[in-house]
C-alpha cells in the first residue's frame, strides 16, 4: 500500500499506534514563484515531522484550482506525505466538479475534504448556487462518493455556520454531511476551547453514530495580532476578550505592533489550547500554516507531538 492510498482514519490510526498524538497541518497554493518555493520549504520541513497528513486549501470560487491540483498532485508524488485535496461546491457546475475528481485520481490523490465554500470578493456575503451546480455540501460528498475509490472528509464549525438559522439547523447540517458519507471533519479554526466541546457533545447527542466520526481541531499560532484580527473577521470566527487583551498587551501601544511579543503570546495560547484539547479527547490537531513551519513546529514541540529525534 502506497502512502496515498492510505486514508485520513488510516494515518490517524497508524500514528496512534506508535504512540504519538496525531497532527495534520494545512497548507494554501502558492500564488507565484517566491510563495511556490516557501510552501516546499514548508512542505519538507514538516515532511520530517510525519503528521497523520496534510492539506491543500482552495480558493474562494475556485480562483486557484490549476494550482490545488498541480500542487496537490506533486505532494503525492514527489513527498511521503499523505495530501488531502480541497474541493468547493461554489462557481462549479456538476460537470466541473466531475473534471476535478478525474484530475485528483489521475495523481493518486484519494483523500478530499468537501465545503461547499465561500463567495469570490465576500467570504460572508450572499452565497449564489451554480446554475449547473450543487447546493450544499452533502451533495457534493455523495457526487464524489460515487465517482469512485475517495476517502472524504468535510468541514465544521464549531461557533455554528454563520448561514445557519440557529445551533438546532446548524447541527442537522452537520450530521447530514456525515451521514452523506463523510469520514470526518475538520474544524474551522477557532479559539474557544469550549466552543469546540461544545459542538461534539451536540452532534453526539443529535446523532450517536455521526457523533463518533473523527471531529479534529483547527487551531492556527498566533504570530500577528492584526493578521488574525483580520481572518477572524473574514471567517466569523470570535476572539475571547481575555485572549484578545493578552494579544493587545503583548503588541503593546506604539505604532506597530510587537510582533515578537505577540507571536510568543500566539505559541503559548495555541499551546493551551492544544493541551486542554488532548485532554478532552480530541482524536488529533490540524494546524493552520500560512505555508510557514516554525510556529507550528514550535507549538508542536511544546506537545511533545514530535517523532524522536525530530
Amino acid at each position: 500500500m502506497t502512502e496515498q492510498s492510505r486514508t485520513v482514519l488510516d494515518r490517524l490510526d497508524a500514528v496512534r499506534a506508535s504512540g504519538r498524538m496525531p497532527f495534520s497541518v494545512e497548507f494554501m497554493p502558492p500564488r507565484d514563484a517566491d510563495g511556490e518555493a516557501r510552501l516546499w520549504r514548508a512542505v519538507r520541513t514538516f515532511e520530517r515531522m510525519d503528521p497523520a497528513f496534510v492539506s491543500m486549501t482552495y480558493g474562494a470560487g475556485g480562483s486557484t484550482r490549476d494550482r490545488t491540483v498541480r500542487v496537490t498532485g506533486e505532494i503525492a508524488e514527489t513527498t511521503t506525505l499523505l495530501p488531502v485535496a480541497h474541493l468547493t461546491a461554489v462557481n462549479h457546475s456538476i460537470t466541473e466538479l466531475r473534471a476535478l475528481m478525474g484530475a485528483y485520481a489521475d495523481r493518486d490523490v484519494r483523500n478530499v475534504l468537501v465545503l461547499r465554500g465561500d463567495p469570490p470578493g465576500d467570504p460572508l456575503g450572499r452565497w449564489v448556487r451554480h446554475p449547473q451546480g450543487l447546493k450544499y455540501a452533502s451533495e457534493v460528498v455523495e457526487l464524489v462518493r460515487e465517482l469512485g475509490d475517495f476517502h472524504v472528509g468535510v468541514a465544521s464549525f464549531p461557533e455554528g455556520h454563520h448561514r445557519s438559522p440557529d445551533q438546532e439547523s446548524d447541527i442537522r447540517y452537520f450530521a447530514n454531511k456525515l451521514r452523506a458519507g463523510a469520514d470526518y471533519s475538520i474544524t474551522q479554526m477557532f479559539f474557544d476551547v469550549d466552543d469546540y466541546l461544545r459542538l461534539r457533545d451536540a452532534v453526539t447527542a443529535f446523532d450517536p453514530e455521526q457523533g463518533a466520526k473523527p471531529l479534529i481541531p483547527g487551531i492556527m499560532p498566533i504570530t500577528s495580532l492584526k493578521s488574525v484580527s483580520r481572518m477572524a473577521e473574514l471567517s466569523n470566527a470570535k476572539i475571547p476578550d481575555a485572549m484578545r487583551a493578552e494579544l493587545r498587551a503583548a503588541a503593546g501601544d506604539g505604532p506597530e505592533e510587537n510582533r515578537a511579543a505577540v507571536r510568543a503570546a500566539g505559541i503559548e495560547i495555541a499551546t493551551r489550547m492544544g493541551e486542554r484539547l488532548i485532554a478532552e479527547g480530541a482524536p488529533a490537531l490540524h494546524f493552520c500554516t500560512l505555508n510557514f513551519a516554525k510556529a507550528t513546529s514550535e507549538v508542536l514541540e511544546n506537545l511533545s507531538m514530535l517523532p524522536v529525534g525530530v
